[in-house]
């Protein structure tokens, strides 16, 4: 699968060898998966060599926990965002989430969460990996709680669980029904359903 790749990802050959090793890793883990793809696929896609990639990460596992770091700091990066463009307003705040999940839907490049693939990948093992997607995991469920507490949604936690399950199955239902055209594409009208039967309580 991988062994057709000759040719640097795009727009890094400027960078260092380590950004590039990461910036291959990335394309090929997502596009491809994890298992699939060898480092000698991921060093030729960032053109450098096996012991270069070695240098920087001393193991292919060490390199998907790398990889998996860096997305979870991006999913995190948005929720410091939103709180950044509307300080103190949860409402605001959730209103710009779900913003996010309809710009995500509509993307038709989309395989899914990058981390969820790698969770089924990883599962029933040791991974170092694994404990990087359970912590990203619970944190974004875990602001999805304290949102709904601030924002005084009725039951914030059973709220949590319904919004977070909802959207996780969206996006892997992009990748076996019809992608963004099926069922997904009903995720932000059903989310905003869901958040409206939950009105916030009356003070």
């Amino acid at each position: 699968m991988t062994k057709s790749i000759t040719h640097v990802i795009p727009g890094t050959s400027q960078l260092p060898p380590r950004e590039r090793i990461l910036a291959a890793s990335r394309d090929l883990f997502y596009r491809h998966g994890i298992r699939a793809v060898g480092v000698e696929a991921i060093a030729e896609a960032a053109a450098t060599n096996k012991m270069t990639l070695y240098r920087h990460f001393g193991s292919k596992d060490e390199l998907v926990a790398a990889y998996l770091t860096e997305l979870a700091r991006e999913g995190d990066e948005l929720w410091v965002r939103l709180e950044k463009e509307h300080p103190g307003d949860a409402h605001a705040q959730l209103d710009g989430w779900v913003a996010y999940v309809e710009q995500v839907m509509r993307d038709r490049e989309d395989r899914g969460c990058a981390i969820a693939n790698a969770a089924v990948e990883l599962r029933d093992t040791d991974h170092p990996g694994r404990q990087i997607i359970d912590a990203y995991k619970t944190r974004k469920r875990d602001r999805l709680v304290t949102l709904f507490r601030e924002a005084n949604y009725a039951e914030p936690e059973l709220l949590a669980d319904e919004v977070f399950l909802l959207f996780e199955g969206a996006r892997i239902s992009i990748q076996c029904c019809s992608g963004p055209s099926g069922p997904a594409s009903r995720v932000v009208a059903m989310l905003r359903s869901l958040l409206a039967n939950h009105a916030p309580k009356q003070n």
